[in-house]
């Protein structure tokens, strides 16, 4: 099986130059040494202090943890052990993700898991002072979150063409669903509708079994897993700053332990829980992925692992992310840097809005990162599709507008075709435009088009003198919607429900 998304290969920006990502480097491991990082999971201190690590326990009334000082040596063998290539599975083949380290390929995808979903319709209103004028003005509901919902989600993203994989954008919050059958509900909603990569967290470690056993189900095996797997998880294991949790810690050992694939995650905010000064945030969060991808090898040596680094700034007025500023590109292009520069697999962020609703602010902060991360050579980039008020909101509608200017972003970023057979191609052309009397070369474009070389116009664009943008892609929305569901297959979705406890009967009819 050799087969995978195709990706966008790019020849990356890169803010910072050798010394200074060295500079970032000896910080890093400056932290680690002093002043070390607060372990709150004995199994991971037992483990660092086999490997060389100094674990101290400090005790106080109110806090017990593990003090560990982690040598650079650990951390560079931990690095080597890590690979720097990562398959990523998908139901269709087709959509297989190949995540080379040394490779800028770029993939862009949803995530957040936020718990309202913003729906949007039209209402039409009559001018006051001239009732033939009448525009359509949107009108904005805000639904929480449920597995149907998750399901409608997983069904749009399989239909949007330049979404790579899938971060369930929706926590599922029916009454029906609890911490027992979270995990194979939320799973479910998502394989069942799409067949794209599926990536989340674990909520309960007790369901990791079923979880897995869901994905043997579906790929064909244990083995077929292992080597297609069409699910794999996140773990956010640090608290920021430098306190390593206890619980996300023992869900990291039960999942390298299964063998599957995950992202180490950390997302400090800078100006609360990390310095706001760019070496400060960076430095921390890169010591605190690092120490985390370093319990994933000492746990089971070659863990295939992402470098998950997710800074966000602090607005300075209420403490809330602030998404839209140029601090979070650049926190981020730095550590897409650190990670090219451990050659290790890096999943990072883009897309997210401020704005509560879709319109030009929305806009303007979205494709601002969007075309920065993409062009940093990033190979996983999570949160770029629907995403507004930070990371609380899904918009439909939204990922929608997203899936427009992500394929504008890919278009940007793909490389130059200019060799000694193009130009020679186009010399040629010239001359024959210029023997003609209408010196045109609109008959000589249909080439290029169809090869996919040419950009079409912007889909939602108005031909008059009204901005019809939101009622245009709400259209288009629809359209996407009407299509049949990918589910899978009748013989495999009754296995599920005789295998798996929990699975919610009401989700096999949606």
């Amino acid at each position: 099986m050799d087969t995978f998304r195709d990706g966008n290969i790019v020849k990356p920006y890169e803010r910072l130059n050798q010394d200074q990502l060295a500079e970032l480097h000896r910080a890093s491991m400056a932290i680690l040494e002093d002043p070390g990082i607060w372990c709150y999971n004995r199994r991971a201190a037992e483990l660092f202090e086999a490997n060389g690590a100094e674990v101290v326990l400090e005790e106080s009334p109110s806090d017990t943890f593990w003090r560990v000082r982690i040598p650079e040596s650990l951390i560079t063998k931990a690095i080597a052990n890590a690979p720097s290539k990562i398959i990523l599975g998908a139901r269709d083949p087709q959509n297989r993700l190949d995540i080379n380290a040394e490779i800028p390929r770029v993939y862009f995808g949803s995530g957040s898991e936020s718990n309202i979903w913003l729906e949007t319709e039209l209402d039409e209103y009559v001018s006051a002072a001239d009732q033939n004028q009448k525009r359509m003005l949107p009108r904005h509901t805000e639904k929480r979150g449920s597995a149907a919902l998750l399901c409608r989600a997983a069904h749009l993203c399989e239909q949007l063409e330049h979404l790579d994989f899938f971060i369930r954008p929706v926590n599922i919050q029916d009454d029906d669903i609890d911490a027992r059958n979270h995990d194979v509900n939320k799973f479910f909603a998502s394989l069942n509708n799409i067949t794209k990569h599926v990536q989340a967290g674990l909520t309960c470690i007790n369901a990791l079994d079923d979880v897995i056993r869901m994905a043997e189900i579906i790929a064909g095996g244990p083995q077929a897993l292992r080597e297609n797997p069409v699910l794999s998880f996140i773990a956010c294991v640090f608290k920021s700053p430098l306190q390593l949790v206890d619980d996300t810690a023992d869900k990291v050992f039960a999942i390298v332990e299964k063998e599957m694939p995950l992202v180490i995650s950390s997302s400090p905010q800078g100006g609360s829980s990390a310095p706001i000064q760019e070496a400060g945030i960076v430095a921390q969060i890169n010591a605190e992925i690092l120490t985390g991808i370093a319990l994933t090898q000492l746990i089971r040596p070659g863990t295939p692992v992402l470098y998950g680094s997710v800074p966000v700034r602090a607005r300075l007025d209420d403490l809330h992310d602030l998404y839209g500023c140029p601090e979070f590109n650049q926190y981020n292009i730095d550590c897409v840097q650190l990670a090219r520069f451990y050659k290790l697999p890096c999943y990072s962020s883009t897309g997210v809005g401020n704005s509560k609703v879709p319109g030009m602010q929305a806009t303007f902060e979205k494709l601002f990162s969007h075309l920065y991360m993409a062009a940093s050579g990033a190979q996983y980039i999570h949160y770029a599709f629907g995403l507004l008020d930070r990371t609380n909101t899904f918009s439909p509608l939204q990922a929608v507008l997203d899936n427009e200017q992500v394929g504008l972003a890919k278009h940007c970023m793909r490389p130059a075709k200019i060799d000694a057979a193009v130009s020679q191609e186009a010399l040629e052309i010239v001359r024959k435009v210029m023997a003609t009397s209408h010196k045109l070369f609109t008959r000589h474009t249909r080439k290029p088009v169809r090869a996919g070389d040419v950009s079409e116009p912007y889909r939602f664009e108005s031909k008059d003198m009204e901005d019809r943008v939101l009622e245009k892609a709400l259209a288009h929305m629809g359209e996407l919607e009407s299509r049949p569901p990918k589910h899978l297959d009748p013989d495999i979705i009754e296995k599920i429900y005789q295998e798996i406890p929990g699975v919610l009967p009401r989700l096999k009819q949606i």
